[in-house]
């Protein structure tokens, strides 16, 4: 362990300041009172962005709405300090009441996950994610990871990322049903005998075995880790498996599922004292805080990590556990309301918050149909299906999501609206041609019925548009 670094999680209390109206609150009343007259073209994109946020249907998998709460502690004068290091370690001076919000947000990290340590300061789970790969493996060494066809996130070793290059990348794919083929996994691990195996997607609706890959990375003399960015809500709410004591490592974003600000956390469970030995040394824990610091990143977000404090916080109390259930239910609906006209989905349906269309049959592509959407005030993203002969800027496949849906209210009873809506869309591509020009009396008609779904679902909390 590094001379003079606390533990990540820091057992002691940290001091209880007064609650008052104080400073911070009356120095963000302050930028909010003089932005408008000193910049008044960047409030005016921000307001924008508001009521864009509150006019369109954001039917998204990458993405949830942070409470106005976190957007404060993101805005907070902790964006002022720079402090390298960890608390009670920094190489900077000053950092005292940071060092409090850091172990705060450790502490509520690892109760939220069942965590036994947290690393807190990842820039995104991408961050988190490289810090991992190269603390436990060497340039040239092999990661077995979800192809990114299948489903799988550039940081898995795929072409484009420098996990591509500097790791030996072999990649595992889905079976003739969609899922995870759990015996190619384990026939590639015996062949290749990867560093790290990777459980985790950027794009797959189901659930994952994660016992089924600990059992093949134990037998590969592996490591694996966790990605679990897209699901993490679920993991929280106990509505998805939990790898935290079984993989060695789980990583995960704060935005796409927490309602948090850009950011990522490492995780670590049963593993976290193991220790480590090869070309490292010491526990797997204090590796993975030097994996970010020095390794791969400098000075951390002081802001971000006090809004990921915050979304942690609010994303331990009961009316998550509510909204991860409607997220998930409101996924399988719309899942059920698509197939049942006609459209065909990667894997056939949904365990979580996200469902893929497969286009390939139908003649228009992701990247037409994304376009389309967004032209009636839908927000969807492009995607590839296994077996994807359209570049990735283009793709077969659009994915869609029920996070955003569920904060603003939308449930079981609504879904079937919004696979109307996407099928309308679809249809009257193909209609067209398969350009992303839709008639202009239907998209008129999305349009008014997106308008309608948004006035009596607003985003809560978030002020009305004018």
């Amino acid at each position: 362990m590094i001379t003079g670094q606390a533990p990540l999680t820091a057992p002691r209390s940290a001091p209880q300041p007064a609650v008052t109206a104080g400073s911070h609150r009356r120095l963000l009343d302050q930028g909010a009172g003089t932005l408008p007259h000193d910049d008044p073209a960047l409030v005016g994109l921000l307001d924008a962005e508001v009521r864009f946020q509150q006019e369109n249907l954001a039917m998204v998998a990458y993405a949830s709405l942070a409470h106005p709460s976190v957007l404060a502690a993101a805005g907070s004068a902790l964006s002022n300090v720079t402090a390298e290091g960890y608390p009670g370690a920094r190489y900077h001076p000053g950092a005292h009441v940071f060092d409090e919000v850091e172990r705060l947000a450790a502490q509520r990290a690892t109760a939220l996950f069942g965590a036994r340590h947290a690393n807190v300061q990842p820039h995104s789970c991408s961050s988190a994610n490289l810090s991992v790969l190269f603390a436990l493996m060497r340039p040239g060494d092999t990661l077995l990871g979800l192809d990114l066809d299948a489903g799988g996130h550039l940081t898995h070793g795929a072409p484009a990322s420098v996990t591509g290059r500097y790791f030996r990348a072999v990649h595992y794919g889905l079976g003739p049903d969609g899922r995870i083929d759990l015996d190619e996994v384990a026939a590639l691990a015996r062949r290749h005998r990867p560093k790290v195996i990777v459980a985790g997607a950027s794009a797959y609706p189901r659930t994952w075995d994660y016992g089924a890959f600990r059992a093949v990375a134990d037998e590969a003399g592996a490591w694996l880790l966790a990605d679990i960015s897209h699901v993490a809500g679920l993991v929280a709410a106990g509505l998805h498996p939990n790898p935290v004591d079984i993989a060695h490592v789980t990583t995960t974003s704060t935005y796409k599922q927490l309602g948090g600000p850009r950011g990522g956390l490492i995780l670590l469970g049963a593993a976290a004292e193991e220790a480590t030995g090869a070309h490292g040394s010491g526990p797997l824990a204090e590796r993975m805080r030097r994996g970010v610091f020095p390794r791969t990143q400098g000075t951390p977000n002081a802001a971000a990590i006090a809004a990921k404090a915050r979304a942690l916080g609010l994303a331990a109390g009961p009316r998550f556990t509510t909204l991860a259930r409607r997220i998930r239910t409101d996924a399988r609906v719309l899942a059920d309301a698509l197939v049942a006209r006609g459209h065909r989905l990667v894997s056939g349906g949904t365990d979580n918050h996200m469902v893929l269309l497969d286009l390939s049959a139908g003649g228009v592509s992701g990247a037409d149909t994304e376009r389309a959407l967004e032209t009636c005030g839908i927000l969807a993203n492009r995607n590839c299906v296994p077996g994807d002969t359209r570049p990735p800027l283009v793709t077969s496949g659009l994915r869609l999501g029920t996070n955003i849906l569920a904060q603003r209210g939308l449930g079981p009873a609504e879904m079937d609206t919004c696979a109307e809506l996407v099928d309308t869309v679809v249809r009257g591509l193909g209609a067209g041609g398969g350009r992303d020009r839709l008639d202009p009396a239907l998209a008129a008609r999305v349009r008014a019925t997106v308008r309608d779904l948004c006035d009596r679902f607003p985003v809560p909390q978030y002020p009305a548009a004018p």
